[in-house]
């Protein structure tokens, strides 16, 4: 953006996520969404701004549910990090309540499960080399490098013993399929990063946090999109983990969606057991991250406090799929 409009800057910080930091920040009449790094160290090449900001700079022609980028700066001077800002898109986001006033009959419920699996087709549907993003990822040796970097960085970032960690790991290593032909895949995609119509709630105005996006296996971005995706027969436990509303009767069930996006994207889902597993060691994995720092004292955020039991659940939770999975294959 070549200029921005004279008047004192308004900022406010956006609540909700635990990585980068997200502020909508306003001039007048003027809205944007700046994001930048989450506040103390962070690994090597995560959270990069600059690729955030350019890959949003192509995709936006070809998906347009991915936001404009306005500017990016490396100037760390200017805000202590670097940042880029962004066109601010307006709407509802769902997370663990529906808007206030709105009944979620099963209706209303199957429309959005429908609407999710539809959005997330589309995006595989998106040709990297056409939309100029064919450079971005290494499709090739994609899932071996997922298994053996989730475990690394589980390992790394361990704070307590989850004696089922081992022996999933394990799982993980042994049983790595072949992937289908690569795609753009967001590898965070969620209800709670969809901006919604408020006049009808079935309606996607944008997708939001690209921070992990790449090319590669397409089938992975459903299995991390699942382990989001609580159904209302899940433990206590599992629906803790990160409370949403598709626990609600009514939302599809983990196989309808897949099932439904196998038909929107004309993909085999067949075999998606070993996917599923791998999706919730790597969300796992990203909160023990989170939760390590938090316990190392490096950010004072309490929200994170209980994520140490909730990463429990997730490794335990993927183990016994692991389980079922090797007996159902004979394994």
């Amino acid at each position: 953006m070549e200029n921005l409009p004279e008047g004192a800057l308004e900022v406010r910080q956006f609540p909700s996520g635990a990585s980068n930091l997200t502020y909508l920040v306003k001039i007048g009449e003027w809205e944007g969404v700046l994001r930048r790094p989450p506040l103390g160290p962070i690994p090597p090449k995560a959270h990069d701004m600059g690729r955030e900001s350019a890959l949003l700079g192509k995709l936006n022609a070809a998906y347009p549910l991915a936001p404009t980028p306005y500017f990016f700066t490396d100037d760390e001077g200017v805000i202590g990090a670097p940042f880029y800002v962004m066109e601010r898109r307006k709407g509802v986001v769902i997370d663990d309540s529906f808007p206030e006033g709105v009944e979620p009959d099963e209706e209303l419920c199957r429309g959005l499960s429908r609407m999710v699996a539809e959005t997330l087709a589309e995006l595989h549907a998106v040709d990297p080399e056409g939309a100029g993003l064919g450079d971005l990822g290494k499709p090739e040796g994609f899932l071996e490098r997922q298994v053996k970097g989730w475990i690394s960085r589980y390992e790394k970032a361990r704070t307590d013993d989850v004696p089922v960690a081992g022996p999933l790991s394990d799982y993980l290593e042994r049983g790595i399929p072949e992937s289908p032909q690569p795609t753009i895949i967001h590898n965070d995609f969620k209800l709670n990063n969809l901006i919604l119509s408020p006049d009808d709630l079935t309606e996607v105005r944008a997708v939001l946090d690209w921070e992990m996006t790449t090319v590669g296996d397409p089938l992975f971005d459903l299995a991390v999109s699942m382990s989001y995706w609580v159904e209302p027969g899940d433990s206590r436990a599992l629906k803790a983990v990160l409370p949403t509303v598709t626990a609600t009767p009514g939302f599809l069930s983990r196989e309808e969606f897949m099932a439904y996006y196998g038909e929107k994207s004309g993909r085999d889902v067949s075999g998606m057991d070993w996917y599923l597993v791998l999706g919730y060691f790597k969300l796992a994995g990203i909160l023990q991250q989170i939760y390590a720092r938090w316990k190392a004292g490096q950010t004072q955020d309490e929200r994170f406090a209980s994520f140490g039991e909730r990463v429990t659940t997730l490794v335990e939770h993927a183990n016994e799929l692991a389980g079922t999975s090797s007996s159902s294959n004979g394994l």
